[in-house]
């Protein structure tokens, strides 16, 4: 029988690796959506009405959510066959290259409609990169470590905030650009430097082992074809829909929160800076909320962390329009941090271990990103629904309800689920050390 052997050496360039490769997935992927609602309107759907070129480059964004599932699945598929680090190289070159071509794109201007289907396709790889990537780095962190996994696996989850860090003051300062130099050219500079990160990201990613958990159980299972791993994940259905319910309403609110606000903002009278500055000083707290929040939650457990904060979530998104509509830049900011920064991230940060504990070893690759990635979409299609709502002239009463409602779905599902933080990741084909448990996730 075998048993996985932990390295306290692996299990650090694990994380490491797992939180740079979040950044620079998510520095790719969200700089993408920062980009959607401040100049892509203008250069890729210049010939369209200022909002209606905003739907369609919310609707381009939203591909990439879309594509999420399918990356998700490919990629978990091999990752629960051949393991998880060969599937996080590719996303990784994936993510990378397919982020430098958007740099190098032409404008609608020069080739016409070409240039907004050649942005599609770049984005549905954006998608498909990302979809494989935050299951298997969470995997890295949480497979390699034997105590305090939620600590260790919300490093991932860091990454995500620190991403939109660095792609929101690279597109900030590109965005000081004086005159037409900004649409002409500099929008570029930050996905051009995506190539700059990749090699970055390779050169530490390279130097992990295979995780422990997926070693082990490779050597202990049989030699006779088993069921592909998504049909395991869909022969149970229930942790998968209820991984959805989880995270929906907190995607939702992160898409609010990240990407509709900004265009809604400068549309009510604030300087594009100015919003930029509250969403990065939010991403900021939001990496230090991440990590302590989960580190509660190895504590108190997962389900009393993202159950309270679910409904804090639903509250406070009631509040941010009006607080908004006041016109005042501290009001925006507040508005902006203690929704991402706080209650976002305490909802956000544990899920990296809640969903690893949803799924047993076989099928877990699939099933975290598959869970994940889907609940993700929300991210992607929030500022479609809304931005078409207002465009259907519907106040902003309404989009606080559509939250506050798939916060509801996320309260209920968190207390359909039992508590997981003190079960081990060892799956049944794997024996599990003394003293830990291994089962699904619901009562």
């Amino acid at each position: 029988m075998t048993h996985p052997r932990f390295s306290p050496t692996q299990r650090r360039r694990a994380v490491l690796s797992s939180y740079l490769g979040s950044l620079i997935e998510y520095y790719d992927f969200l700089l993408y959506a920062t980009a959607s609602a401040v100049v892509f309107n203008a250069v890729f759907f210049s010939d369209l009405d200022p909002l209606v070129g905003t739907v369609a480059a919310f609707g381009t964004l939203a591909t990439g959510y879309l594509a999420r599932p399918l990356g998700g699945i490919v990629f978990g598929h091999f990752g629960d066959r051949v393991g998880r680090k060969k599937m996080l190289v590719i996303s990784m070159v994936l993510m990378g290259v397919a982020s430098t071509l958007i740099g190098l794109l032409p404008t609608y201007a020069q080739v016409g409609a070409l240039a907004p289907v050649l942005l599609i396709v770049l984005r549905v790889v954006q998608g498909v990169a990302v979809g494989g990537e935050w299951g298997g780095a969470v995997l890295m962190s949480a497979e390699h470590a034997s105590s305090r996994r939620g600590l260790w696996a919300s490093f991932t989850n860091a990454g995500a905030p620190s991403g939109m860090v660095l792609s929101t003051l690279v597109l900030a300062l590109s965005a000081s650009l004086t005159g037409d130099a900004f649409l002409t050219w500099g929008w570029r500079i930050p996905f051009l430097l995506s190539v700059v990160l990749l090699g970055i990201g390779l050169f530490v990613r390279l130097s992990v082992t295979e995780t422990p958990v997926f070693a082990a159980s490779a050597a202990a299972r049989p030699t006779a074809p088993r069921r592909a791993p998504l049909l395991e994940v869909l022969s149970r259905p229930r942790n998968l829909l209820l991984a959805v319910g989880v995270g929906f309403g907190a995607f939702v609110a992160q898409g609010t929160l990240t990407t509709f606000l900004i265009s809604y903002a400068v549309r009510a009278g604030f300087e594009r800076q100015t919003v930029l500055n509250a969403i990065t000083l939010s991403s900021v707290v939001a990496i230090v909320g991440i990590i302590g929040f989960s580190a509660l939650s190895d504590r108190v457990g997962r389900r009393p962390v993202v159950l309270g904060v679910a409904v804090a979530t639903g509250l406070w998104c009631v509040a941010i329009f009006p607080m908004i509509d006041t016109g005042s830049a501290v009001l925006l900011t507040l508005a902006v941090v203690v929704g991402q920064g706080v209650t976002h991230a305490a909802w956000f940060g544990p899920s990296a271990a809640l969903y690893s504990e949803m799924f047993s070893t076989g099928s877990r690759y699939t099933g975290v990103s598959l869970g994940y990635q889907i609940s993700g979409m929300g991210a992607g299609l929030s500022p479609v629904l809304f931005a078409s709502l207002q465009a259907a002239g519907f106040g902003t009463g309404v989009l606080s309800a559509v939250i506050g409602l798939l916060a509801l779905v996320s309260v209920g599902s968190v207390l359909a689920l039992r508590e997981t933080a003190r079960d081990g990741l060892t799956g049944p084909d794997v024996p599990a050390p003394a003293g830990t448990t291994e089962g699904a996730a619901t009562r």
